[in-house]
């Protein structure tokens, strides 16, 4: 795989996932803000593409057999994959989090008022996530699965919402606004840092907000760099059918 300056960062880590973790260390988005090239979100870091470029070649010249290729994988399998898997884990995570983080709001934010704003901004993420899974579980991920079996059968189906791209451009909206959270919630946290004073609850804390950020990412990759793109090209090929 070449990998230039031209390279468009979304369609980079949806062939090799492995590449995310130097956009990570370099505080660059490849979920949400994805669709930019290398050289377009240097500048905008004002970091010198070549020194990324060679982190990135470094990444992808070595072994890939533990990598999950999820760009292969079927559309239904990974619409099954992101539900049970990351939609699972937010739903399971929300309830581990927020007794943990009211816990550490009463007793620290005296001291931490930032606190606080970190709460208010994880309750309105919970809110709106599970409202945003519940949406694709009922209405977008059940479609994908029946224009992939339309595609087997050679069969036609009708999108309920006129075409796919109307509920993925909701669904994409909507994790640029979680992008944006919880970019507010690693700046308040001081990128999930606790401070001197911090007791184990307050660490813990910290710790599964920024597994949970970690998770999102992942989450909102494989959904707008390789599920949604695939499935409006799928749409598109059904209606030449």
């Amino acid at each position: 795989m070449r990998i230039t300056k031209e390279s468009i960062i979304a369609e980079l880590v949806a062939l090799d996932y492995r590449t995310a973790s130097v956009f990570k260390n370099n505080k660059i988005d490849f979920c949400c803000n994805g669709n930019r090239t290398i050289e377009d979100a240097c500048n905008q870091k004002q970091i010198e593409y070549s020194t990324l470029l060679q982190q990135l070649d470094q990444i992808v010249s070595e072994n890939k057999e533990s990598t999950v290729d999820y760009n292969s994988w079927p559309l239904d399998l990974l619409a099954d994959y992101i539900e049970k898997k990351h939609h699972r884990y937010v739903d399971t995570k929300i309830q581990e989090i927020k007794p943990y983080l009211e816990k550490v709001i009463k007793v620290h934010s005296s001291h931490h008022p930032e606190l606080i704003e970190i709460g208010k901004l994880f309750e309105e993420s919970a809110d709106e996530l599970t409202k945003h899974m519940k949406k694709e579980e009922l209405m977008l991920f059940p479609h994908i699965r029946k224009m992939v079996q339309a595609e087997q059968s050679g069969s036609k189906v009708q999108a309920p919402f006129g075409t796919v791209q109307n509920p993925i451009k909701m669904m994409m909206l909507e994790h640029d606004n979680e992008g944006e959270r919880f970019r507010k919630i690693s700046s308040l946290s001081d990128n999930y840092t606790p401070p001197a004073d911090a007791c184990n609850t307050y660490r813990v804390t910290f710790a599964l907000l920024k597994e949970f950020e970690e998770d999102l990412h992942l989450h909102i990759h494989l959904e707008n760099n390789i599920l949604f793109p695939k499935a409006i090209v799928l749409e598109e090929s059904l209606v030449n059918v």
